[in-house]
C-alpha cells in the first residue's frame, strides 16, 4: 500500500513538472515570436508610408506645371501674324494706336517725351489702359526713363514731382543705395502709370566727359560700371518693371549713332577686357534685356551695324551665355537709316538674332517679315523661340499667366 501511494506521488510529481515545462515553453516562444511579429509590421507601415508619400509626391510633381509650358502652348496656337506683331516696341503712332496695335497685333508701345506732354495721372492712365482693352496679350508700354539727360514721363510734373536725376548726381549725393531707392521709386511710379519697359540701366563705360554717351553712364571704370549695373538689376528684379542693359557691346568714348554711322575699331580684347565686364554682370544679376547698338564694330562684323549683325548677337548668346529677351536700338536712327532701307531692316535684325525691334517703320516691316516666314528665309522655328522670350518676360512681369 506504501509502496502504491509513494508511485502515485511520483507520477503526480512528474504531471506537475511536465505541465509547468508546457506552460513555460509555450510562453517563450510567444516571446520570441511577438518582435518578429511587431518588426514585421512595422515594416510594412513603414513601406505603406513611404509608398504613400511616394505617392504623394509624385501626384504633386505631376500636378505642377512648368510656367514656360503655358508659353509654348500658347505660341504654338498663335497665327504666323500675331507672332510676327509681338515682335515690334513701336513707337507710339498717337490716334492710330489702338487700331494699328489690332491690325498688327503689336508686342507693345514706345512713348516719348511728346506723348506725356498736357497729360494728367488720370488722362495718362485712361490713355494706357485704353490701350491695353480687350488685350489677349498685353502690350509692352515702354518709355527711355534712364535720368538726367534722358526722361520722358518725369518731364511732366503733372505726372513726377520733378525729372528723374541723372545716374552719376545720383551716385555723387548718395551712393550705391542712393542708386538702389532711385530705382526703386522709378519703378514705382512706372509701375502705377502701367508702364513696364523703362529702357535703363546704360550699361556704357565712358570715362571722357566729351563722349557722346558719358552724361548718360554712371561715369566709372568697368568695375564701377558693373557695380551700378547689378544695382539696379537687382533693384529691378523686386519689382513689375523689366531691365533692360544698353547699348551692347558698349559706345565706350565713340561718336553718336543717333546722327551718323559711326565705327569702333577697338579690338575684341579690349573690348571683352573693358565693355563686356558690366554686361556679364547684369547678366548674373538676372537682367531681362540687352538693347544692342547700331555702331559698326570692326573687330567683331566690320560689314554691318551691331544691331543687325549675327556675329554680334552671337557674342550675346553664346560668349556671354545670354537667353533673355535682345533688342535693338531704335531702327529710326541714322546709324542705321543710312545703312539699309526701313523695310528689310526688320527682317535683318531678326534674322541676326534679336527678338524685338524698336521701330516706327512697323507699317511696312511687319508685313515683310511675314512674308519671309511664308517664303521660308526666315524659319519659323526662329520666330517661335523670339516670340517665347517675349511672352516669358511679359509673364514674368506679372502680364499674362
Amino acid at each position: 500500500m506504501k509502496k502504491t501511494i509513494a508511485l502515485l506521488g511520483i507520477l503526480l510529481a512528474i504531471v506537475i513538472t511536465g505541465s509547468v515545462f508546457f506552460i513555460w515553453q509555450q510562453n517563450q516562444g510567444t516571446n520570441e515570436t511577438t518582435p518578429e511579429t511587431t518588426s514585421a509590421e512595422t515594416s510594412s507601415s513603414q513601406t505603406s508610408t513611404s509608398s504613400q508619400t511616394t505617392s504623394e509626391t509624385s501626384s504633386s510633381g505631376q500636378s505642377t506645371t512648368d510656367p514656360s509650358d503655358s508659353i509654348v502652348k500658347r505660341v504654338e496656337q498663335m497665327s504666323i501674324e500675331e507672332k510676327v506683331g509681338q515682335l515690334f516696341l513701336a513707337r507710339y503712332p498717337g490716334e492710330t494706336a489702338i487700331a494699328d496695335s489690332q491690325t498688327y497685333h503689336m508686342g507693345g508701345w514706345l512713348l516719348f517725351g511728346t506723348d506725356f506732354e498736357n497729360e494728367t495721372a488720370e488722362s495718362l492712365t485712361n490713355k494706357i489702359q485704353q490701350l491695353q482693352a480687350d488685350k489677349e496679350i498685353p502690350l509692352f508700354i515702354g518709355a527711355d526713363e534712364e535720368g538726367g539727360t534722358v526722361t520722358r514721363i518725369s518731364r511732366n510734373p503733372n505726372l513726377v514731382a520733378s525729372p528723374f536725376q541723372s545716374p552719376q548726381q545720383v551716385y555723387q549725393e548718395s551712393g550705391w543705395e542712393g542708386i538702389a531707392a532711385d530705382t526703386k521709386q522709378k519703378a514705382a511710379i512706372l509701375t502705377n502709370y502701367g508702364i513696364q519697359l523703362g529702357l535703363f540701366p546704360v550699361a556704357d563705360v565712358a570715362t571722357d566727359p566729351s563722349a557722346f554717351i558719358y552724361d548718360r553712364t554712371i561715369g566709372l571704370d568697368a568695375q564701377g560700371t558693373s557695380t551700378f549695373v547689378e544695382t539696379v538689376v537687382e533693384s529691378l528684379n523686386e519689382t513689375k518693371v523689366a531691365s533692360t542693359l544698353k547699348h551692347f557691346p558698349g559706345y565706350g568714348n565713340n561718336r553718336d549713332s543717333h546722327v551718323e554711322i559711326v565705327r569702333d575699331d577697338r579690338p575684341i580684347e579690349e573690348l571683352r577686357q573693358n565693355d563686356f565686364i558690366p554686361f556679364k554682370a547684369g547678366i548674373k544679376a538676372g537682367v531681362d534685356s540687352i538693347l544692342v547698338s547700331h555702331n559698326i564694330i570692326t573687330s567683331i562684323d566690320p560689314n554691318a551695324p551691331a544691331s543687325i549683325s549675327p556675329k554680334v548677337i552671337d557674342v550675346i548668346r553664346n560668349e556671354l551665355g545670354f537667353d533673355g529677351v535682345v533688342m535693338t536700338d531704335d531702327m529710326d536712327m541714322v546709324g542705321l537709316a543710312d545703312f539699309i532701307s526701313q523695310e528689310e531692316a526688320g527682317l535683318a535684325a531678326l534674322k541676326a538674332g534679336n527678338d524685338l525691334v524698336l521701330s516706327s517703320s512697323y507699317a511696312v516691316q511687319i508685313p515683310r517679315v511675314i512674308q519671309a516666314v511664308q517664303d521660308g528665309s526666315y524659319s519659323e522655328e526662329a520666330l517661335n523661340a523670339s516670340v517665347e522670350r517675349i511672352l516669358k518676360l511679359k509673364q514674368r512681369l506679372g502680364m499674362i499667366e
